[in-house]
């Protein structure tokens, strides 16, 4: 079988397609959703896979398998850096050499990769998670990726005879160490079902969108507004400082008013004092705007605010702030 690997340079040949559509129209107003709070649902362990692979151990990968982990899972992972592995591993998960040995070992293989070129390769590169691969297997990815990306791993997923469903993640650090994250999913439904309960153990609640893409594009949606409210938000820190005003009332300000958010409360205070730990880094947040504007392109649609907020990462990426936590966006205004 072809690899994802072969096809992958045509992805950026069509999104820079404008007649090209990753979300036909007839799909935009007719999406069947279902959405769950994983409050309501306790997994028992009898509902759980018997095994259950975890690609990619970064920022988010790492306390997602924990919890799997912990709640008894028997889980075998794998990371390009196989130090990452250690500390999963001494809580008695096992270990494999490459995608396609963990998928070829599991039932159910999770991937969590930072960009769509890492996850294609992981998917259904030389040795990826396709290779190992068949009937009676099935593959998740909650990495965030475009819909053309992520139908391309559905393609090759599929054609193995196993199931694949795509379930981007609305969420961060602390919330996937909590087990708090909201999952985004599209695909094979009997995979939504079969995994629900291991989406229950890692998130608060789940949405089912219906067709592969579905899923990615509401991700990049989310993610693009994100990326706007936070530069608006320092764009606000910047100018009360600038003219004479303590930027940490108008963060208890903007908290007690109609336009109040978490992200707000959680990131102002440090951002006042110029320290951007990192929960998800700008170059991430940036690659998510980059993958919205090209949704936008597809369906001519748009989007001059993300537009303008993408200039606005790019110049804080080029100040060498990639790794730092996206709330250091501020950081280009200064």
């Amino acid at each position: 079988m072809a690899m994802c690997s072969t096809f992958y340079p045509r992805l950026s040949t069509h999104l820079n397609c404008k007649s090209f559509s990753l979300f036909p129209v007839k799909h935009r107003f007719l999406v069947s959703i279902k959405a769950f709070s994983s409050q309501t649902f306790a997994p028992k362990a009898d509902d759980l896979p018997a095994s259950i692979g975890f690609l990619g151990l970064g920022i988010m990968g790492n306390p997602m398998a924990q919890n799997l982990i912990k709640a008894g899972c028997d889980v075998t992972v794998w990371n390009r850096t196989k130090s990452k592995c250690e500390p999963l591993i001494s809580m008695n998960a096992k270990y494999k050499s490459s995608p396609e040995e963990v998928a070829a070992s599991c039932d159910v293989t999770f991937a969590m990769l930072a960009d769509p070129e890492s996850a294609a390769d992981v998917a259904c590169g030389k040795y990826g998670a396709a290779k190992g691969m068949g009937p009676g297997k099935d593959y998740v990815d909650v990495s965030t990726v475009d819909g053309e990306t992520s139908k391309l791993f559905c393609e090759h997923i599929r054609a193995t005879g196993a199931h694949f469903l795509e379930a981007p993640v609305s969420g961060s650090k602390k919330p996937a160490e909590d087990g708090q994250l909201i999952f985004l999913t599209a695909g094979d439904s009997v995979l939504y079902e079969k995994a629900a309960p291991l989406l229950d153990i890692m998130g608060k609640s789940r949405f089912y969108l219906g067709e592969v893409g579905n899923g990615a594009a509401m991700k990049l949606v989310v993610n693009m507004v994100m990326g706007s409210m936070m530069a608006s938000f320092a764009e606000g820190l910047v100018l009360s400082e600038k003219v004479g005003l303590d930027p940490s009332v108008l963060v208890e300000v903007i908290s007690q008013g109609a336009i109040s958010a978490p992200m707000y409360a959680v990131k102002g205070p440090s951002m006042v004092k110029s320290s951007y730990p990192t929960a998800f880094p700008l170059k991430h947040q940036q690659k998510d705007l980059r993958l919205a504007l090209g949704l936008a392109e597809s369906v001519s649609q748009p989007i001059p605010i993300a537009a303008a907020t993408n200039e606005l990462y790019k110049v804080a990426k080029s100040h060498g702030l990639s790794d730092q936590d996206f709330s250091a966006v501020i950081e280009a205004l200064k």
